[in-house]
C-alpha cells in the first residue's frame, strides 16, 4: 500500500499523467490520512494554484470539467475543517502571490461577464480566504492589492445590482456551507455534486461585506493618508460612490426581479462605505490641505473657490473631477450618482471639520467646500451658467475651466440637482456655518452674496412644479430673511399668488413654504412689510384666466395662528393697507367712463375682460381682509386711545369702501344698441376661433364680473359689520359706526321710522342690490349666504334695542329677518346624496357646499331665530334635521378633514346637544315628526283582518296616512290617544295582528328609533311624549313581519327578536322622561305592564324569535327584564297607585292559568321560551319590589305580599325547569335550553325575595320568632348541586358569578333562620361554612380559569367572603385562617402547583378588605406580617420564570399591596414593611412584551404608592431603598419609551405612555410629601438626568417625566442645585442645566405666580 501512496507527488507533476487522474490523486490525497507528503497541505494548495495559473496563462491545456475541477477542488479545500483545524493549531498555510493575482484576474472577468469560472465558486473561495486571517494576509500585507481587490468587487456588485436577470449558470451555481462535514465530495471516485439552484446575489454581498471590513482595516493602519488619499481618488471613489448609489436607491426592483438584498445587509454595505470615503478622504491630516485650497487669497478673495496655494495635494478639485468624470457608470445615471456623491461628501465635510475649537473658521471652511459643491451641480453662482445639464452631455472638466453650456435639461435633471440644492442647504442651515453678524462684519458678506446669487438661479429657472423649489427657498429663508428680501415680490409671486394648480406633494411643498415666511416675518415684526410685497403682487396683472385660491387652507390656519402673536396695531396697519390698495389698484379698473363705452364695445370685450380681472383681485382682497380682521385680537377697555381711533379709522373707511362699491353695482348700465353688437360680431366673426366667438355671442361676462364684485363688496361689509360689533361690545371707548351714522341719518331725516330697521329691510327685499344682481344659491351662493350674516347682525342690533322692541312693526320685520334667513325653498335640496364637506371658511362656500353653510348658520343660530319662526317653518327645519340623519350612510363611512362639516355632522352634533330640549318648538317638531313618520310606515303595512281604529281616524281626518308634509299637524288628542290604547289592549287580549310589516318597514322603522333614543326624553313634553310611547307600544303589541319575510332576515336589522328587543329599549328609555306621568294618565301602569308581557309571550308563542340561546332571544329577554323592572320601580318612586297597578300585575303574572299554561306549552314541545319569559317577568318583578322595601310600613305590607305571590308561583315554574322533560323523541333537559345562569339567578331572585318578605314580616313579630322558608327543601338540593358543579369542570363566568351570588343568599338566610341556636341547624351551618370554603378554593385553583376570569370573579367571592365571615365564630376564622397558611407552601410552588398558592393569596386580599368582627379583624392583623414573609420567597423564586411573572407574579404584588393599604396603622413593625422593597427588586422589566411590562410596572408603582401613603414611617427609615426601587421604573421606562426608528404608535406606544404618566404621578406625591425626603431630592435628581444622558426620549412620554421631575426640583435647595452642577459629569451636567433652565423658565414662574395668589 505504501508503494501506491509513495509516488503521487510525482504523478500530480508528471506531464504523463492525465489531468482527470491528477485531479482524482489531488482529492484522495488530501483525504487520506495514509498519503504522507512533507507539507501536503501546502503542496497540494501550491500545486492547484500552478495549475489553474498555467491554464489562464496559457501554458497548461486540459479540458473545460477538468478547469472546473480545480477551480471546486480548490474551494472544497479551503472550507474543510481540517485546514481551518491545521492553521488553528499554529501551523502555516499560505496562499502564493500568483493565486491572489489568479483570483484578481478572475473577478475581473466576472465582472466584464467573460469569466470562464463559476461565480459562486469564486465567490466561495473568497469567503474562505477572508474567514481565515492567515489566508487573507496574501491580499492584506499589500494595500494595493486590497485596493485592487475591492474596486474590482465594487464593480461585480454593481453589475450584478443592474443587470436584469442572472445567467442559468449563475442561477444554477451551488453555494457550499462552511458548516459541512469534511466534504465527502472530496472522494476521488465520485464527481463533484450537483449545484444547487441558489442566487448568488446575497451571497455576492455577504462576501463583499467581508471585503469591505477587511480593506478598512488595512486601511486604517496606513501610516501615509496622503497615499490613501490619492489611492481612493483614483481608485476606488467612482465604483464606491456608484454603488452606494445603487444601495440607497428605491428603485432596484422593476429591472433586478431576482435580487432580494436583505435591509440589514445593505445597510451593513452602506455604512462601510461611508466609513472608507470619510477616513480616507477627510481626515484630520488633510485639514491643512482644504484650508490650502479652500480659502481665497488677498488677491482673490472676492471670488468663490478659487483655489488658493499650489500646494501638493488639491483634494477638492480632485474628488470633483473624478465625480464629473465619464465613463464608471451608465449615462443616465451619472448625474444622479453625483449629486448624490456631493450631499453626502458635504456631510463628512461637517461631520469631520465643522466642530472644533476655532469654530469661526471651521464654518467658514466648511463655506467655502459648499461653494465648490454647488457649480458641480451645473449651477454657477459666479453667472457662468444657470443650467444643470443632463449628465451625458457633460464630459470631464479640469478644474480652473468653465464647461461649454449645452441644452436645457430634462425636468429629471432639474429634479435631482435641486433635490441636490436642498440636501447641501439643509446641511448647512443644521450645522449652523452661516453666522450673520461674523459674515457682515468680518467677511464682507461672501456668504450673503454667495446664496442671493444661489436665490437669483432659482427665481431665474423657476421650477414650480418640483418640491424641491419651494424647499430650496424655504432653507434660504431660514437661514436669512435677507436672502430672499430683493427677489421677494418675485416669491410671492411664483410661489403663492401666481401659483399653477399642481399635485398634492408640490402643493404641500408650497403651503410649507409659505407658512415659513409668514412666521419668520412674523417672528421679525415686519409682517406689514410682507403684505405690502403681497398686495403689490395681487394688483399686478394675472399672468392667466383665473388665479388660484390666495388662502388654502393650511396657509389660513397658519395666517390666523400667527395674526395672534402681531401687535394689533400692524394688524390694523395691514388692513389699512389692504383698503388702499382696492380704491387705488382695483376700483378705478371697476369704473368705466361713459366715453369709453363705444371703446368697449369695438375693442374685443378687453375692457370686459380688464374689470373681470379687477373683480378676482378684489375678491382676493376682501377674503384676506375678512381673515385678517376676524382674528385680530378685539378691543377692550384697555386698549390705548390711538389704537381704538385707528380701528375707528379703519371701520369707517372699510364702511366708505362698501358704499362705494356698492354704488358702482347700483349704477345704471348703458344698454348696447343693435348696431353696436352687429359690429363686434362682423369685427369677431372673421378672424377669431369658435371659443371666442361663443364668448362675443353669450355676452354674459360683465354679469360675471359683477356678480364677483358683489360678494366681495358683501363680504367686505359683513366683516366691517361684525368686527365693529364686537368692538363696541368689548370696548367702552369704541363708538360704533353704524350707531354714528344712525345718529346722523336721524338728524337729518324727518321720518320716524329708524335707519337700522330700514337697513335690515332693504336686506330683506333686495333693494340694497340692483335687480338684475339678486343672488340665488345656484348663481351666486356666497352672496346669498352673507346677506343672510347681515341680516343676522342686524337682528342682533334690534333685539338689543329696547325702544323698537316696543314699536309694533318690529315684531313682524323679525319675523320676516328670520324667513329671509331660514330661506325654506332653499332648504328644500334634501342631503339624501353624499354632500360636499365645508372647511368653515367663507371663501370656499360655493353652489356645492353653500347648503351646508346655511345649514350651519341656522344651527348655530337657533336660539336667536326660533322664536320668529312660524310653525310651518320650525317643522320644515325639523324634516331637515330627521332627513338628514336618515340618510346617513354615505356621510358616515366618509373620512372628512378635521375641522369640516357635513350636512349629517351638523345634524348629528345638533341632535345629541343638550340645547336642543331647550329649544321646545323644535324639539317637540322632531318628535312629532319622527311619530308621524312612524304612523307612516304602519299606514303602508299590511292590515290582515280590519285597518287599527286609530289609522281608521287618520284617514276619515286627513283623507289619508299622514304624510311627512302634515309633520307639524298635531296628534289629536284625547280620541285619537284613545283609540290607539283600544287598539293595544285588543291586541294583547286575542293576539291577533293589525299591521303586517315588510323588511323594508323594519329598516325604516330601526332607523327611526335610532333618531329617536338621540332625542333627551326629559325634553319631550306630556302631549309628545305620551303619543310617541303609545305609537310605539302598539307597534311593539301589535304588529309582526309579513311571514314570507321570515327566511331572509337582514343580518344588519336582524329578526323579530333584534327588532322586538330595539323597541324595549326605546320604550324603557322614554320611562325615563319627566312627564311619563301623563302616559299613567291614559293607561293604568299595571295594564301597561301587562300588556307588555302578553305581548311579548304572544310572539314567544308565533315561534318567529329563533332559538331560546340565541343572542338576539337573549338580548330581548333582558330588555323585557329591564323595562319591567324600570316600570315597577316608576310606579313605586312615584306612588301612582302602587295597589292598584302592582297587584293587577302580579295577579296576572301569578294566575293559575298563567302559570299552567305556559308549562303546559313548554313542556308539550322543545321550546322554552314561554317559561323563560314568564320566569324572566317574575324575578324583574320581584327584584323591583324587594329593592324598594323599607320606605314605609303600608308600603312594605303591600309589596311583601306581593313577594309572596310570586315566590309562591316561581316555586312550581323551577321546580318544573330543575327537572328533565319527556319530548316527543327524547328527554329535554330545561336548564340546559334556559341557561344555567338564569335558572341560577331566578332560584336567587326567589330566595332573596322571600327572605325579604319574611324578614318584614319577623319585624312585626316578636324577635324570637323562627324564620320559616316555604321552599327550603328546594334551596337546599340546590345549593348542593351549585357546590358540586361550580369547581368540577370548566364552566361560563356568568354562571359562576351567579352560583356565588346565590351562596350568599343562601348562607345569610340559614344564619338567619338558625338565630343563634345550636344543634342540628348549627351543625349544618358548619358544614355549609367548610363546603363553601373548600370549593371556593378550588375554583380560584382551577386551572381552566385565566387571569381575566379570577378579576371577574373576585367581587362575587369578596361579597361572599363578607357574608361568611360577617358573623363567624373565632373558631371558623381560625379554618380560614388555616387554609391560607396551607396554601402558602413553597413546595407547591416548586411543584407546579401555582394556582393553588395563588387561589389562598386572593382569599386572603378580599379578606382583608371586608369588614371583620372585632375578634378577627385582631386575628388578621396579628397574622398579616407572618403572611406577608411567607409570600416574599413566592414573589423571588417567580420572578426567575418569565412565564410566571403576569399569571403568577403580578397577582402576588397586587395582593401584597392590597395588604400594606388595608393594613394601614394595623401593621405597626416597619421592618414587614421594608421587606418588601427587596422583593420588588427581584421583579424583571427587561425583555417583556408591552402587556406584561406595563402589568410590571403598574404592580411596582402601586406598591410604592402603597407604602408612600399609608405608611410614611417607613419612607423616614427606609428612604435610599424606595428611591431605589423607583430610580428601577425611572430608568426601565427611560430605556422603553426613546425613540425607536420604526415609530412609537399604536397600542405599545400607549402602554409607555401609560407608565410614564405613573411616573409623573409618583414625582408629583414626592414632591407633596417632601417632609419625608429632607436630603435626598437632589440624588433623585441625579438619577434622573443621568438615565435622561443615555437616551433620546419620544416627546410624550419626556413630557410627563419632565412634569414629574419638576416636582422634585421643587424640594431642591439653592445648595442642592449647586451641587448638581459641580458634582455631575460633563455630559450630564449639559443635560442638567438644559432642565434646570426649563424648569426655571416654565415651571418655577408659574408655581410663583400661583403662590401669589394663594391664601
Amino acid at each position: 500500500m505504501a508503494a501506491i501512496y509513495s509516488g503521487i507527488h510525482l504523478k500530480l507533476k508528471s506531464p504523463q499523467t492525465p489531468w482527470e487522474n491528477k485531479l482524482k490523486l489531488a482529492r484522495f490525497a488530501w483525504i487520506s490520512s495514509q498519503c504522507l507528503l512533507p507539507n501536503k497541505e501546502q503542496v497540494l494548495l501550491d500545486w492547484c494554484t500552478h495549475a489553474l495559473s498555467g491554464w489562464h496563462n496559457k501554458k497548461v491545456e486540459f479540458s473545460q470539467d477538468v478547469l472546473e475541477g480545480l477551480w471546486c477542488y480548490l474551494d472544497d479545500v479551503l472550507h474543510t475543517r481540517k485546514l481551518h483545524s491545521f492553521l488553528k493549531q499554529g501551523k502555516t498555510v499560505t496562499l502564493r502571490l500568483n493565486m491572489a493575482q489568479l483570483l484578481l484576474d478572475r473577478l475581473q472577468d466576472c465582472g466584464r461577464g467573460q469569466s470562464q469560472v463559476c461565480v459562486s465558486t469564486l465567490l466561495s473561495v473568497f469567503r474562505s480566504i477572508f474567514s481565515s486571517p492567515a489566508l487573507s494576509s496574501v491580499f492584506t500585507t499589500k494595500y494595493e492589492l486590497m485596493v485592487n481587490l475591492l474596486a474590482k468587487f465594487c464593480l461585480l456588485a454593481c453589475r450584478e445590482m443592474q443587470t436584469p436577470l442572472l445567467t442559468e449558470r449563475q442561477v444554477n451555481a451551488s453555494v457550499p456551507s462552511e458548516d459541512a462535514p469534511d466534504h465527502p465530495e472530496l472522494n476521488a471516485n465520485k464527481s463533484p455534486s450537483k449545484p444547487k439552484k441558489i442566487s448568488p446575489s446575497a451571497h455576492l454581498f455577504e462576501v463583499f461585506l467581508q471585503v469591505l471590513s477587511c480593506y478598512l482595516t488595512v486601511q486604517r493602519q496606513q501610516a501615509n493618508p496622503n497615499r490613501v488619499f490619492t489611492v481612493v481618488t483614483n481608485q476606488l471613489i467612482q465604483p464606491l460612490v456608484l454603488l452606494r448609489y445603487l444601495l440607497t436607491s428605491q428603485e432596484l426592483a422593476p429591472s433586478h426581479p431576482r435580487l432580494h438584498l436583505r435591509q440589514q445587509l445593505r445597510r451593513d454595505s452602506r455604512i462601510k462605505i461611508d466609513s472608507i470615503l470619510q477616513l480616507a478622504l477627510f481626515s484630520s491630516e488633510h485639514l491643512t490641505s482644504y484650508k490650502a485650497e479652500l480659502f481665497p487669497t488677498k488677491e482673490d478673495s472676492g471670488k468663490w473657490g478659487s483655489g488658493g496655494t499650489k500646494g501638493p495635494l488639491k483634494p477638492v478639485s480632485a474628488v470633483l473631477c473624478k465625480l464629473s468624470a465619464q465613463g464608471f457608470c451608465e449615462p443616465s445615471l451619472h448625474y444622479s450618482v453625483k449629486s448624490d456623491a456631493l450631499s453626502l461628501f458635504f456631510k463628512f465635510f461637517l461631520e469631520s471639520y465643522g466642530k472644533g475649537e476655532g469654530k469661526e473658521e471651521q464654518k467658514t471652511l466648511c463655506f467655502y467646500y459648499l461653494v465648490r459643491l454647488v457649480p458641480a451641480l451645473d449651477l454657477h453662482p459666479d453667472g457662468s451658467s444657470a443650467v444643470p445639464a443632463k449628465a451625458e452631455q457633460r464630459g470631464t472638466v479640469p478644474p480652473g475651466e468653465k464647461s461649454p453650456q449645452d441644452s436645457t435639461s430634462a425636468p429629471e435633471s432639474w429634479s435631482l440637482a435641486l433635490q441636490a440644492v436642498e440636501s447641501l442647504l439643509s446641511q448647512a442651515l443644521s450645522a449652523d456655518i452661516y453666522n450673520v453678524a461674523a459674515d457682515r462684519i468680518r467677511h464682507k458678506e461672501v456668504q450673503l452674496n454667495f446664496y442671493r446669487t444661489l436665490a437669483e438661479i432659482l427665481f431665474n429657472e423657476a421650477q414650480p412644479s418640483i418640491p424641491s423649489w419651494y424647499h430650496c427657498l424655504k432653507v434660504l429663508l431660514n437661514l436669512n430673511h435677507l436672502i430672499l428680501e430683493p427677489d421677494l415680490d418675485q416669491l410671492l409671486s411664483s410661489a403663492w399668488v401666481n401659483a399653477e394648480d399642481m399635485e398634492a406633494q408640490v402643493q404641500q411643498a408650497r403651503q410649507l413654504m409659505v407658512c415659513s415666511l409668514l412666521q419668520i416675518y412674523t417672528k421679525l415684526r415686519q409682517l406689514p412689510r410682507l403684505f405690502s410685497q403681497l398686495l403689490s403682487v395681487i394688483c399686478q396683472p394675472a399672468l392667466d384666466d383665473r388665479r388660484p385660491p390666495l388662502l388654502s387652507e393650511g396657509i389660513s390656519k397658519s395666517l390666523k395662528t400667527y395674526l395672534l402673536e402681531t401687535p394689533p396695531s400692524q394688524v390694523l396697519e395691514i388692513c389699512s393697507s389692504v383698503l388702499k390698495s382696492i380704491k387705488m389698484y382695483v376700483v378705478p379698473d371697476l369704473v368705466k367712463e361713459e366715453s369709453e363705452a363705444e371703446k368697449m364695445e369695438t375693442d374685443g370685450g378687453q375692457g370686459n375682460q380688464k374689470r373681470e380681472d379687477a373683480s378676482l383681485k378684489l375678491a382676493s382682497l376682501c377674503q384676506l381682509l375678512h381673515v385678517v380682521l376676524i382674528n385680530l385680537k378685539t378691543l377692550d377697555d384697555a386698549s390705548p386711545v390711538p389704537l381704538v381711533r385707528q380701528s375707528k379709522g379703519l371701520m369707517e373707511e372699510m364702511q366708505q369702501t362698501a358704499e362705494e362699491l356698492l354704488h358702482l353695482l347700483q349704477a345704471e348700465r348703458k344698454p348696447l344698441n343693435l348696431s353696436s353688437v352687429q359690429r363686434i360680431r362682423k369685427k369677431f366673426k372673421k378672424n377669431l376661433d369658435p371659443k371666442e366667438s361663443q364668448k362675443v355671442s353669450e355676452l354674459k361676462i360683465e354679469t360675471l364680473w359683477e356678480q364677483r364684485t358683489l360678494e366681495a363688496t358683501l363680504l367686505l361689509k359683513y366683516t366691517r359689520v361684525e368686527v365693529d360689533t364686537l368692538f363696541h361690545m368689548y370696548c367702552s371707548k369704541y363708538t360704533s359706526v353704524d350707531s354714528s351714522l344712525a345718529a346722523a341719518v336721524t338728524e337729518t331725516q324727518t321720518s320716524s321710522s329708524s335707519p337700522l330697521t330700514g337697513h335690515m329691510e332693504s336686506l330683506i327685499s333686495g333693494a340694497l342690490l340692483p335687480a338684475r344682481l339678486r343672488p340665488s344659491p345656484s348663481c351666486s351662493p356666497l352672496s346669498c349666504l352673507l346677506l343672510k350674516l347681515l341680516t343676522l347682525q342686524q337682528m342682533k342690533k334690534v333685539l338689543l334695542d329696547n325702544t323698537l322692541l316696543c314699536e309694533s312693526s318690529t315684531a313682524a320685520l323679525l319675523r320676516s329677518a328670520a324667513q329671509f334667513i331660514l330661506a325654506k325653498s332653499e332648504l328644500e335640496v334634501r342631503p339624501d346624496g353624499e354632500q360636499p364637506a365645508w372647511d368653515r371658511e367663507i371663501g370656499s362656500v360655493n353652489a356645492s357646499t353653500y347648503h351646508v353653510a346655511h345649514w350651519y348658520l341656522l344651527t348655530t343660530n337657533l336660539p336667536l331665530i326660533l322664536p320668529h319662526l312660524r310653525g310651518e317653518d320650525i317643522s320644515h327645519m325639523a324634516q331637515v334635521l330627521v332627513s338628514s340623519l336618515l340618510h346617513k350612510r354615505a356621510e358616515a363611512s366618509r373620512d372628512l378633514p378635521p375641522g369640516c362639516l357635513t350636512f349629517f355632522l351638523i345634524s348629528s352634533q345638533l341632535i345629541l346637544s343638550p340645547f336642543l330640549a331647550e329649544m321646545p318648538p323644535l324639539f317637540s317638531a322632531t318628535v312629532r315628526l319622527l311619530t308621524q313618520r312612524i304612523i307612516t310606515v304602519l299606514g303602508t303595512g299590511h292590515k290582515p283582518r280590519v285597518c287599527p281604529t286609530f289609522l281608521t281616524f287618520y284617514e276619515k281626518e286627513a283623507g289619508a296616512i299622514p304624510s311627512e308634509s302634515d309633520a307639524f299637524q298635531p296628534l289629536s288628542p284625547l280620541i285619537q290617544k284613545e283609540a290607539i290604547i283600544e287598539d293595544i289592549l285588543s291586541s294583547s287580549k286575542t293576539g291577533d295582528v293589525q299591521v303586517l310589516l315588510t323588511d323594508d318597514h323594519v329598516k325604516e322603522l330601526v332607523n327611526l328609533l335610532q333618531v329617536l333614543t338621540k332625542l333627551n326624553p326629559d325634553g319631550m313634553n306630556s302631549e309628545d311624549l305620551s303619543s310617541v310611547f303609545l305609537v310605539l307600544l302598539f307597534v311593539f303589541t301589535s304588529t309582526s313581519r309579513q311571514p314570507e319575510q321570515m327566511i331572509t332576515d337582514s343580518p344588519e336589522y336582524g329578526g323579530d327578536a333584534l327588532f322586538l328587543g330595539k323597541l324595549l329599549k326605546v320604550l324603557d328609555y322614554l320611562l325615563e322622561g319627566r312627564s311619563f306621568q301623563s302616559v299613567l294618565k291614559l293607561i293604568h301602569g299595571g295594564t301597561l305592564l301587562q300588556t307588555a308581557v302578553s305581548g311579548l309571550l304572544w310572539h314567544s308563542n308565533s315561534a318567529r324569535l329563533g332559538a331560546t340561546r340565541s343572542a338576539d332571544w337573549l338580548d330581548l329577554v333582558k330588555a323585557a327584564q329591564v323595562f319591567i323592572s324600570s316600570l315597577v320601580q316608576l310606579i313605586i318612586i312615584r306612588n301612582s297607585s302602587v295597589r292598584l297597578n302592582l297587584d293587577q300585575f302580579a295577579s296576572y303574572l301569578t294566575s293559575k292559568e298563567m302559570t299552567s299554561k305556559q308549562i303546559v306549552q313548554s313542556s308539550s314541545g322543545e321550546s322554552m321560551t314561554s317559561v323563560h319569559l314568564l320566569l324572566a317577568s317574575l324575578t324583574s318583578f320581584s327584584q323591583a319590589v324587594t329593592s324598594n322595601l323599607g320606605r314605609s310600613k303600608q308600603m312594605d305590607q303591600t309589596l311583601t305580599q306581593m313577594l309572596a305571590r310570586t315566590t309562591a308561583s316561581l316555586g312550581p315554574a323551577v321546580e318544573f325547569v330543575l327537572k328533565p322533560q319527556t319530548g316527543c323523541e327524547a328527554v329535554i333537559q330545561p336548564t340546559s335550553i334556559l341557561g344555567q345562569a338564569f335558572v341560577v339567578e331566578v332560584v336567587t331572585v326567589m330566595l332573596h325575595g322571600e327572605l325579604a318578605s319574611l324578614s318584614v314580616e319577623d319585624e312585626s313579630k316578636q324577635s324570637g320568632t323562627k324564620l320559616t322558608l316555604t321552599h327550603m327543601t328546594l334551596y337546599r338540593g340546590f345549593c348542593q348541586q351549585v357546590l358540586r358543579e361550580m369547581s368540577s369542570a370548566s364552566r361560563p363566568m356568568n354562571f359562576l358569578v351567579a352560583s356565588l351570588r346565590f351562596l350568599s343568599v343562601f348562607y345569610t338566610a340559614l344564619e338567619k333562620r338558625e338565630q343563634g341556636e345550636a344543634g342540628e341547624e348549627g351543625q349544618e351551618l358548619e358544614e355549609l361554612y367548610i363546603q363553601i370554603l373548600q370549593n371556593v378554593h378550588r375554583l380560584l385553583a382551577a386551572p381552566w380559569l385565566s387571569c381575566t376570569d379570577v378579576g371577574e370573579l373576585e367581587p362575587a367571592v369578596q361579597e361572599l367572603l363578607r357574608h361568611l365571615v360577617e358573623k363567624s365564630t373565632t373558631s371558623q376564622f381560625n379554618l380560614l385562617l388555616l387554609m391560607v397558611r396551607e396554601g402558602l407552601d413553597i413546595s407547591k410552588l416548586r411543584a407546579g402547583q401555582c394556582k393553588e398558592v395563588l387561589s389562598a393569596v386572593i382569599i386572603i386580599k378580599l379578606l382583608s378588605c371586608c369588614s371583620l368582627p372585632e375578634t378577627c379583624s385582631k386575628a388578621l392583623w396579628l397574622t398579616a406580617p407572618q403572611i406577608i414573609s411567607a409570600m416574599v420567597p413566592f414573589i423571588r423564586s417567580s420572578s426567575q420564570d418569565v412565564s410566571l411573572t403576569l399569571p403568577f407574579t403580578v397577582p402576588m404584588v397586587m395582593s401584597m399591596t392590597s395588604l400594606l393599604r388595608q393594613g394601614e396603622g394595623l401593621i405597626t413593625n416597619p421592618h414587614h414593611v421594608i421587606l418588601v422593597f427587596g422583593v420588588l427588586h427581584s421583579l424583571p422589566l427587561d425583555r417583556l412584551t408591552p402587556s406584561v411590562y406595563h402589568a410590571v410596572f403598574l404592580a411596582v408603582h402601586e406598591m410604592l404608592f402603597a407604602i408612600i401613603q399609608c405608611h410614611p414611617q417607613v419612607i423616614l427609615k427606609a428612604a435610599p431603598s424606595f428611591l431605589n426601587v423607583l430610580y428601577r421604573l425611572v430608568a426601565s421606562i427611560m430605556q422603553e419609551g426613546r425613540q425607536r426608528r420604526d415609530g412609537d404608535t399604536g397600542a405599545d406606544g400607549d402602554v409607555y405612555l401609560q407608565c410614564s404618566r405613573l411616573i409623573e404621578r409618583m414625582y408629583s406625591h414626592i414632591g407633596a410629601a417632601g417632609e419625608n425626603f429632607p436630603a435626598l431630592s437632589a440624588f433623585v435628581v441625579a438619577q434622573y438626568v443621568t438615565e435622561l444622558q443615555k437616551v433620546t426620549l419620544r416627546p410624550d412620554v419626556k413630557q410627563h417625566l419632565t412634569e414629574g421631575i419638576y416636582c422634585i426640583l421643587d424640594l431642591c435647595m439653592e445648595q442642592d442645585i449647586k451641587f448638581l452642577k459641580a458634582g455631575l459629569h460633563v455630559g450630564v451636567r449639559e443635560v442638567f442645566n438644559e432642565l434646570y433652565g426649563t424648569y426655571t423658565h416654565y415651571h418655577k414662574a408659574q408655581r410663583q405666580g400661583e403662590e401669589k395668589y394663594t391664601v
